[in-house]
């Protein structure tokens, strides 16, 4: 009974230690690289087409090396020093990172270029070569885990035929076998398996709250970020002024949208649009519905009352616990933290979802890693710095090159929850 108690966990342990997933280029890239670069032009950082034709990056190692370490690998590497010289700042650390996740984003990066070189559509979801590389690995360690079972359970077989024929051979008698369903051994093992794998989704779950990646609600009125912030290049705080100046990043309202629609009545001009299940949006009509919360009339616009509009009522998709205090204007005005930086590459969404998961490990990360615009001299960054009289000492001495959020009290539990 031992042996068949240790056969049968070695199964489970080979079934739940295995990762069967395929790793997904496209979200890999989406949500670690997309805020800072683009595969075709520089943005943040260098464009990224080509990459493994760069320095020792054909050698995925190496790339992961200053992936998950720039400033250590900086330190002793001139080509990775010139990036810093030019862009201005350094790659955020990603030390979690595996070398199979640097894999599938390069094999994205490669398709997008490929698919460019042919005239093809480079926004779909992941490159082939990612996707088969993925499925070949899940397909080898299903098999194995399949191989191992099978293994498992003739092994558990012939020790039981071995040991009937030998208490036959001895005259043993041996009492009727109980069915499986009144087996305590059986009856135990399922409640403990019972209890392991739903205490791991329970706690999966429960970790999960609030952590609404990805999340895309439908809205009111179909309002394109990229038509409106990337095509038109209109100013993140032209809707979002509060972001700037104070805690919440505010809706702007209607009569905000108003100062532009009450010339602009119709979409004839821009790209198609599509909602997030591939459907056409008929985008005169989507201007409609807001004149019709404003209470405009186009055809006779010199009646219309301002003070007569109605609230839009969006769905909000960003949503901290009330628990969590944060403030935008302390992290875009004091700290120059770009939007996209926590909401991903805005000017490319048509209908805006939730880019980062917003935990509380990703916040930390984050000031560990970032940088503050120090007071280095009189000439440039934050002068509210100037009060950190010892770190402009010891940059001074060349104790220290930088100072990070971290340095400055930003993982004290009282900055965030009080």
């Amino acid at each position: 009974m031992i042996s068949k108690l240790t056969l049968f966990l070695l199964s489970l342990f080979v079934f739940s230690a295995i990762n069967v997933s395929a790793q997904d280029g496209k979200t890999l890239f989406m949500s670690k690289c997309a805020s800072c670069h683009n595969p075709f032009k520089d943005g943040t950082g260098p464009a990224l087409a080509g990459l493994e034709d760069r320095h020792k990056w054909a050698d995925h190692k190496e790339l992961l090396a200053w992936i998950s370490n720039p400033g250590g690998y900086m330190a002793k590497d001139p080509y990775t020093q010139g990036l810093k010289a030019k862009f201005g700042s350094l790659m955020t650390p990603f030390p979690d990172l595996k070398l199979e996740e640097v894999t599938a984003i390069v094999n994205y990066i490669n398709g997008e270029v490929a698919k460019k070189t042919s005239g093809g559509d480079t926004t779909g979801t992941t490159t082939a070569a990612t996707e088969t590389s993925g499925n070949q690995n899940a397909i080898i360690f299903g098999v194995i885990s399949l191989i191992l079972a099978i293994i498992a359970l003739i092994l558990m077989q012939v020790n039981s035929n071995l040991k009937k024929m030998s208490d036959d051979a001895e005259g043993i008698q041996r009492p009727e076998p109980v069915p499986f369903y009144k087996n305590k051994i059986y009856i135990a093992m399922a409640a403990v398996l019972f209890f392991i794998v739903g205490g791991y989704f329970v706690t999966k779950g429960a970790i999960g709250l609030q952590r609404q990646t990805n999340y895309q609600p439908v809205q009111p009125v179909y309002y394109s970020h990229k038509v409106h912030a990337g095509i038109n290049q209109i100013n993140c705080l032209y809707c979002h002024g509060n972001a700037f100046e104070g805690k919440s990043a505010a809706i702007p309202s209607v009569n905000v949208c108003m100062n532009c629609h009450k010339n602009i009545t119709s979409y004839e001009k821009g790209p198609k649009l599509y909602d997030k299940d591939g459907q056409e949006i008929n985008g005169t009509a989507e201007i409609a519905k807001l004149h019709k919360y404003a209470g405009f009339d186009p055809k006779n616009p010199n009646a219309w009352d301002p003070s007569k509009a109605k609230p839009i009522e969006w769905v909000r998709i960003h949503n901290l616990p009330d628990h969590v205090y944060f403030n935008h204007s302390q992290h875009t005005k004091a700290g120059n933290v770009q939007c996209q930086t926590c909401h991903g590459n805005i000017p490319e969404m048509d209908e805006v979802k939730q880019f980062s998961e917003l935990s509380m490990g990703w916040c930390i990360n984050c000031h560990r890693n970032t940088k503050v615009d120090f007071n280095y001299d009189s000439t440039k960054g934050n002068k509210f710095y100037s009060i950190y009289e010892k770190f402009h000492n010891d940059i001074k001495a060349g104790k220290m090159d930088s100072v990070t959020v971290k340095d400055i009290g930003g993982l004290e539990c009282q900055k965030c929850h009080y």
